[in-house]
C-alpha cells in the first residue's frame, strides 16, 4: 500500500483508496487549503476564528461536518475529515527537512547540514567513517614495533585523543556491520544483526536513526468518532502542530464551558427565584435546579470529550525516532487500549483518550530496534510483520477481556526501518515470515567475535577505552600504561592468536571497574595497578565459582597433583566463556554380565557422548583383550548438574580407559585437554589458555594441549613459571608423555603407533574453527 495520502482523506475501508498517513498535508489545521506563512492570523483575528468556529463545532456534535465550501457532508460518502481548529503556523510544514530557525527555508528546500549528511551517509567508503585516531599533540609512528600494544600512538593519558560525535564513527571493530548500516540508512532497509552479546549491535541500531536521510516528522492525533465511539478517527500533521491543535481544542472547550457554567448559574437563579417567589415551593426550585446542574454538567463532560488526544508528539524530536522495543509486550510494541471500568451512565471515558501508541508507532520515519527478537510471541510477530509490509496498524485493546478489545482505530502509520538482533539462536525461533520480510527488503548481519591484531585496531582499542572514560564522566583518564594492559587483556579473551575481542561490553565492564578503583583512591589517572587489581575484581561468576571448587576439591583431597594412579588423569574444562576448571576422569574395566559396554557418567551430553564412541574404536582396535566380554567404566568426577558438553575431554578419556586396560599408572602432576578422532590425532579445542591457568591453580607441573592450539595460548605472566605447556599431535605421544614406566611404555605406544597410524600429515592440523568449549 501507498503511503502518500493526504492528510485530510476520510477513513475508507476500500484497500484501492488513497492512504491517509503520508506527508502530503494541505494544511495543519486540515481545512483543505494552503496557508501561506505570512498569512498568519494575529492573536485578535485568531480568538474571532475560534469563536466562530467553536459554532461550527457545535453544529457538528451530531455527526455533520463542514467541508471546504461550508456545505454539510453529513450524506457524502467521502466526507473530509475538518476539526475547525486553526493553529499559528510558526513555520513550514516539512520543519526538520530543509528549515532553517534564523533563516527559513533555503532556496533548495534543503539546508547545508541536511546536504552534509546525505553525503555522509552516501559516503559507503568506510575509510571515511571512523578509521582514522585523532589525537591532539602527539604523533602517530606509520611503523610502529610489533610489541607496541598503543599500535604507534604517542599518548600520555587518554585525555589526548578525540571522540568522534557521531555513534557510527565509534563503533570499532565491525566494518562490515558498519557498511551495511551505513547502506541500509541511505536506502531506508531493515536490517538483522545476529553475533554475540556486547559485539555493538544496539550501538549500531542508534547509529542508524543518526544516520537516516531527514524527512518530515509527523505528530499522530486521535479524534472522537461521533459515528461509533468504538472507532476512533486518525489524523497526521508535521512535527509540532499536534500540540498546537490539541491546545486550540482545549482553549474552546474552556471557552464554551465557561459560557455554559454561566448560563448555567443564571438558569439555576432564575428557576430558584421563581419557586421560591412566585410558586412558593423552595423544594421543587431545589430539585428543578439540581436537574438544570447535571444536564449542565454532562454537556460540558461532552464538550471535553471532543478534545483530541496527542498520540504520538515529535513536536521536540530533531533526528529520526529510535524506539528499543527490547522485550516489549504486545501491547507496548503494538499499541493498546486502555481498560474503562465506567462503561455507563454517563461516566466512560471516551475511547479515543484511551488509545496508546505503541513503539511500532512512535518509531515511524525512525528506527525501532528489537534485540532477542526471537523472544517475542508468535503472534505479536506477526502482527510486526503486518506492521512492516503496509507501513500502517491499527490499535486495539490486547486483552481479550478488557473493554479496550472493542475499540479499533483507524490504521496508524507505521513507516519504520526496523533493526532486529539476537543471537545465534535467534534464527531457531523467530518467524520464517518475518525474517523473509527482512531478507528480502534488507540485509542480514553476522557480528565478529574478533578482529585481526594490527596497529590501526590498537589504536582503535586506545580510543575506545577513552570513549569509555567519556561516556562515564566520573573516571579518572587512562594512561598509556593501563591502556596496554587492557589491550593485552582484549588479546587474552580473544582466545585466538593475533586477534583482540570484540566483545566490547564485557571489556568495557573491565574499564569501569579499574576506573571506580582509581576513583576510590581519589587518583589522578587510572593506572597499569588499576587494571590489574580490576582483573581479579571483575572475575565472572563462574571463574569465582571455580576457584572456589578448586580450594574445596584441594581441602578434601580430591584433587591429586602428584604421583601415579591406575585410570585416572587431570581433565581441564571450562564454564561460561573465560573460566577454567580441572575435571579428573577415572576408568574401570570390569567382567562383563553380558555384551561388554562402554558406560560413561557424569551428566555428559551429546557432544560429549559422541567423543566416547570414537574412543572405544581406538580402544577396541588397539586392545589385544577381547573387551566384547568386559565392561568400560568411565566416571567424570563431580562434573556437576551442568554436566559436560563438548569433545574436548577425548584424550583424557582415551588415556584414563588405556591404563585402566593395561595396569599402567598415569602421572597425577599432568593435565590434558585435546579433542580425539577415530585415528588416533589430537584435534584443536578451545578455552585452551583458561584450562592450562586452572591447572597451574590446581597445582599441576605440566599440562597437554593440541599442537594447533599452541599459537593461542596467552596465559597471565604469573602462571608462566608454574607450569610446563607440552604440544601433541597424536595419541601415541600423549600415552608416551602421561604413562609410567619405560619397558611398558614403550612397547604400549609402538603398538599403538603401527595400529593408529596418522590420519593428518604433521603440519596440516591449523586452528580451531569451531572449537569445543570443554
Amino acid at each position: 500500500m501507498s503511503n502518500e495520502k493526504d492528510a485530510n482523506d476520510p477513513p475508507s475501508e476500500d484497500p484501492e483508496s488513497p492512504d491517509r498517513t503520508g506527508s502530503g498535508f494541505a494544511d495543519p489545521a486540515g481545512n483543505g487549503e494552503d496557508a501561506p506563512d505570512d498569512a498568519a492570523p494575529d492573536d485578535g483575528a485568531r480568538e474571532s476564528d475560534e469563536a466562530d468556529t467553536a459554532e461550527e463545532t457545535d453544529e457538528s456534535a451530531d455527526g455533520e461536518e463542514p467541508d471546504e465550501t461550508g456545505e454539510s457532508t453529513d450524506d457524502a460518502p467521502n466526507e473530509v475529515w475538518d476539526d475547525g481548529i486553526v493553529v499559528d503556523d510558526d513555520g513550514p510544514d516539512d520543519a526538520g527537512a530543509g528549515y532553517d530557525e534564523e533563516g527559513g527555508v533555503t532556496p533548495e528546500g534543503a539546508s547545508e547540514e541536511s546536504e552534509d549528511a546525505a553525503e555522509r551517509s552516501e559516503g559507503g567508503s568506510i575509510d571515511e567513517l571512523g578509521s582514522s585516531v585523532e589525537v591532539e599533540g602527539a604523533e602517530i609512528d606509520e611503523d610502529p614495533d610489533e610489541d607496541d600494544l598503543l599500535g604507534g600512538l604517542k599518548i600520555d593519558t587518554t585525555a589526548e585523543l578525540e571522540i568522534p560525535d557521531r555513534l557510527v564513527d565509534q563503533v570499532i571493530g565491525q566494518e562490515h556491520a558498519r557498511d551495511v548500516i551505513i547502506k541500509a540508512a541511505k536506502q531506508r532497509r531493515h536490517v538483522m544483526m545476529i553475533g554475540s552479546p556486547g559485539t555493538g549491535k544496539s550501538m549500531l541500531a542508534k547509529a542508524m536513526s543518526e544516520l537516516l536521510p531527514k524527512e518530515e516528522l509527523q505528530d499522530v492525533l486521535v479524534y472522537h468518532n461521533p459515528d461509533d465511539g468504538n472507532k476512533p478517527k486518525i489524523r497526521t500533521v508535521p512535527a509540532g502542530k499536534g500540540q498546537q491543535i490539541v491546545d486550540a481544542h482545549r482553549e474552546e472547550a474552556r471557552k464554551r464551558n465557561q459560557m455554559r457554567s454561566l448560563l448555567m448559574w443564571i438558569i439555576i437563579a432564575v428557576v430558584l427565584g421563581y419557586a421560591l417567589i412566585i410558586v412558593g415551593q423552595i423544594l421543587v426550585g431545589i430539585i428543578a435546579a439540581g436537574v438544570v446542574y447535571l444536564v449542565f454538567r454532562y454537556l460540558n463532560r461532552g464538550s471535553d470529550a471532543m478534545i483530541p488526544n496527542l498520540l504520538v508528539n515529535n513536536g521536540e524530536t530533531k533526528t529520526a525516532p529510535f524506539r528499543d522495543a527490547t522485550g516489549a509486550h504486545a501491547g507496548a510494541l503494538l499499541g493498546d487500549v486502555r481498560h474503562d471500568p465506567f462503561q455507563s451512565g454517563g461516566m466512560e471515558t471516551p475511547s479515543h483518550d484511551r488509545v496508546e501508541a505503541g513503539a511500532i508507532h512512535k518509531a515511524n520515519k525512525g528506527v525501532l530496534f528489537i534485540d532477542e527478537i526471537n523472544t517475542l510471541d508468535i503472534r505479536s510477530q506477526q502482527h510486526l510483520m503486518t506492521a512492516i509490509q503496509e507501513g500502517e496498524f491499527s490499535i486495539t485493546g490486547q486483552s481479550e477481556r478488557s473493554s479496550g478489545a472493542m475499540v479499533q482505530t483507524e490504521p496508524v502509520p507505521t513507516d519504520f526501518v526496523m533493526i532486529a538482533a539476537g543471537n545465534l539462536d535467534a534464527m531457531e525461533n523467530m518467524h520464517p515470515a518475518l525474517r523473509s520480510r527482512i531478507k528480502g527488503y534488507g540485509y542480514e548481519v553476522y557480528m565478529e567475535d574478533t578482529i585481526e591484531d594490527t596497529p590501526e585496531m590498537r589504536r582503535k582499542y586506545v580510543r575506545f577505552i577513552a570513549q569509555e572514560v567519556a561516556k562515564d564522566g566520573r573516571l579518572p583518564e587512562f594512561t598509556a600504561e593501563a591502556v596496554e594492559e587492557v589491550i593485552l587483556e582484549a588479546k587474552r579473551r580473544s582466545g585466538r592468536k593475533g586477534h583482540l575481542t570484540l566483545l566490547f561490553r564485557n571489556l568495557g565492564g573491565l574499564v569501569r571497574v579499574a576506573g571506580d578503583i582509581a576513583r576510590g583512591e581519589e587518583a589522578e589517572h587510572t593506572t597499569r595497578e588499576h587494571v590489574l587489581s580490576a582483573k581479579g575484581r571483575s572475575r565472572s561468576i563462574e571463574q569465582q565459582l571455580a576457584d572456589d571448587f578448586i580450594e574445596r576439591r584441594k581441602d578434601y583431597e580430591l584433587q591429586v597433583s602428584d604421583g601415579y594412579v591406575v585410570g585416572r588423569v587431570n581433565g581441564l574444562a571450562v564454564m561460561g566463556e573465560d573460566s577454567g576448571i580441572m575435571l579428573p576422569v577415572m576408568a574401570e574395566v570390569a567382567p562383563s554380565q553380558g555384551p561388554g559396554e562402554v558406560i560413561a557418567t557424569g551428566q555428559l551430553k551429546e557432544m560429549a557422548q559422541e567423543s566416547v564412541s570414537n574412543v572405544s574404536a581406538i580402544i577396541k582396535k588397539f586392545s589385544d583383550e577381547n573387551i566384547s566380554e568386559m565392561d568400560i567404566h568411565i566416571q567424570f568426577v563431580q562434573a556437576g548438574q551442568q554436566g559436560v558438553d563438548g569433545d574436548s575431554a577425548s584424550i583424557t578419556v582415551a588415556t584414563a580407559v588405556i591404563s585402566a586396560l593395561e595396569d599402567v599408572g598415569v602421572d597425577q602432576s599432568l593435565a590434558m585437554t585435546g579433542s580425539l578422532s577415530v585415528r588416533g590425532d589430537v584435534l584443536p579445542v578451545g578455552g585452551v589458555t583458561h584450562k592450562i591457568e586452572a591447572a597451574a591453580k590446581a597445582g599441576c607441573t605440566r599440562v597437554i594441549i593440541p599442537q594447533a592450539n599452541e599459537q593461542d595460548v596467552m596465559i597471565e605472566d604469573e602462571y608462566k613459571e608454574m607450569i610446563e605447556i607440552i604440544p601433541v599431535s597424536h595419541i601415541s605421544e600423549v600415552l608416551d608423555i602421561a604413562l609410567e614406566g619405560e619397558a611398558e611404555k614403550d612397547s604400549l605406544v609402538s603398538r599403538l603407533k603401527s595400529i593408529t597410524g596418522s590420519a593428518l600429515k604433521e603440519g596440516s592440523v591449523s586452528g580451531p574453527s569451531s572449537p569445543s568449549p570443554q
